[in-house]
């Protein structure tokens, strides 16, 4: 996608805001509106609001519509998904267009960190089971585990893996990298391992962090053969994408008292009720929220206006997403 082709031209770009019934607007939709002319539109009428217009913004992040409302795609250059993970969005005419694709690259990647930092934290030190006491009315001391100097394998060298291994290294944990490039010197893994042969570095791994996108080559990659690499009372954080791991096999892992796990993304949600994985004890669920910080959707609004007014400047609005890898490249 070369940049906007004449900036100081007269007519004004026309800007499809895709939302969903019950989501409030971008914040900064009326500043949108000072720069381009807008459409609203949920997913049943995507096709009717997309013909002339050069770009969508993506606000109901995980909505697949566009696929079934290409055809009515006419004039689009640029599409904007508010949301780290491009997986719902990316289909093959999108891919073989020449229409850009930028994602909130960025955005999550500090409270995503600290998302894992709290479970690596609450997992060593106890802090579930504490509380388990505490509203059992059971006053017992116990002995944690130090977390200096336990091994933590993330699995993603994207900006959001990177913010977590700077942030466990900073509290004393010896990570390392899994991603498609394998390396020695990378500034913030140190080592990055080859992802495609993964079950050749879980023997020693206490903490696996699972922030891969979800793609062909990552969906299923922690299946049984990999758990059962793992050493016993490994800990398993998901923060990527539910179908990144076999869910049945790691609910047996945890079942059978071997492995735990923090799961903030499952196969289906919301989690089916009657699922085990309620109710086990070594596993603890969240709803898709490690990103979710106070302020967050502003900061999705301020983002897209921004990228918006380079676009409209002539300049490219944002990294582009490598359509074929389904994420940003480097």
């Amino acid at each position: 996608m070369t940049p906007h082709p004449d900036p100081d031209r007269a007519a004004r770009p026309t800007v499809v805001v895709l939302t969903a019934d019950g989501v409030a607007p971008p914040s900064t939709l009326e500043e949108i509106r000072d720069l381009a002319d807008v459409r609203e539109c949920t997913a049943d009428t995507l096709a009717d609001a997309l013909p002339g217009a050069e770009v969508l913004l993506l606000w109901d992040f995980f909505s697949e519509a566009l696929a079934s409302a290409w055809h009515a795609a006419d004039s689009l250059r640029w599409v904007h998904v508010a949301a780290a993970g491009v997986d719902k969005l990316l289909f093959d005419e999108l891919r073989d267009s020449d229409v850009l694709v930028t994602n909130a690259r960025g955005v999550f990647d500090g409270p995503i960190a600290e998302y894992v930092l709290a479970c690596v934290l609450a997992h060593d030190k106890l802090l579930h089971q504490t509380e388990a006491l505490q509203r059992s009315g059971v006053w017992h001391r116990r002995e944690t585990t130090r977390v200096a100097g336990r091994r933590a394998l993330v699995v993603g060298t994207g900006g959001i893996g990177r913010a977590t291994a700077r942030l466990l290294r900073a509290v004393g944990l010896d990570v390392a990298g899994a991603g498609r490039r394998p390396r020695d010197d990378d500034e913030d893994f140190g080592r990055v391992l080859d992802s495609a042969r993964l079950v050749d570095h879980l023997g020693d791994v206490d903490h696996l962090v699972m922030v891969a996108p979800l793609t062909e080559a990552t969906r299923g990659m922690l299946g049984p053969a990999e758990l059962a690499a793992l050493p016993d009372g490994a800990h398993v954080v998901n923060v990527g994408r539910g179908q990144l791991i076999d869910q049945d096999a790691l609910t047996a892992e945890i079942a059978a008292g071997r492995l735990s796990a923090h799961l903030d993304v499952l196969v289906v949600e919301p989690l089916p009720e009657g699922d085990p994985l309620w109710t086990l004890e070594g596993a603890h669920i969240s709803p898709h929220m490690s990103g979710d910080v106070e302020g967050w959707r502003d900061t999705l609004a301020v983002q897209f206006r921004d990228h918006l007014r380079t676009w409209l400047a002539g300049g490219e609005p944002g990294p582009a997403v490598d359509k074929s890898r389904g994420y940003v490249s480097g």
